[in-house]
């Protein structure tokens, strides 16, 4: 029985971590403006290369994970072919979900999250330019260190973004707190000096 009562305080303590951690996290600036995870998830709009996971509850054949096409679409049994691009996670669970309802399955249960998103990239003066992954909550400043930072030459007051959803495609000045979204292009210009 000691055993017993052993690993379940340890348990309640893993548990009182987690919470502290998740509770910290979500208050990091203060709690002024505590994170709403739920909403910065809701926003993300999907895209051609994102890698997602749906699960239809009890229906294994319709539990999968698929990558975005090219085109932003993916394949669904009896439902075919559906444009997922520049829908959010929530957008796309409805239009499954009204598609399979009452025709194939009574009240069905559809749950989609994103396994891996698609890339972003950085070029310019950092140490090592390419392609990274993707991480919610990513900012200039986060995106820069996964290049390896700058380099000597690098105009540090002068980064600019390409938004992939900017038909445009003209760069925008950035602060090195301004937010990159999957698919972004963050250009770190020389400095003259």
């Amino acid at each position: 029985m000691g055993i017993m009562v052993l690993i379940n305080m340890k348990y309640f303590t893993s548990l009182l971590l987690v919470y502290g951690l998740v509770v910290g996290i979500a208050n990091a600036d203060g709690g002024n403006n505590p994170v709403q995870i739920n909403e910065l998830m809701s926003s993300y709009k999907l895209g051609a290369g994102d890698q997602i996971r749906i699960i239809v509850f009890r229906e294994p054949d319709l539990s999968f994970e698929t990558e975005l096409t090219d085109a932003g679409t993916i394949i669904f049994p009896f439902l075919g072919e559906i444009s997922a691009a520049g829908q959010t996670v929530g957008g796309l669970k409805d239009k499954i979900t009204q598609g399979l309802d009452g025709r194939y399955i009574i009240e069905p249960k559809v749950s989609i999250s994103v396994v891996k998103y698609r890339q972003f990239y950085v070029n310019g003066e950092v140490e090592r330019p390419g392609a990274f992954p993707y991480l919610p909550g990513l900012t200039v400043q986060k995106a820069i260190a996964m290049a390896g930072g700058f380099t000597d030459r690098a105009e540090k007051s002068r980064v600019e973004i390409i938004h992939e959803k900017d038909v445009s495609h003209k760069p925008v000045k950035e602060t090195l707190d301004a937010t990159v979204q999957p698919g972004d292009v963050v250009v770190v210009d020389e400095s003259f000096f």
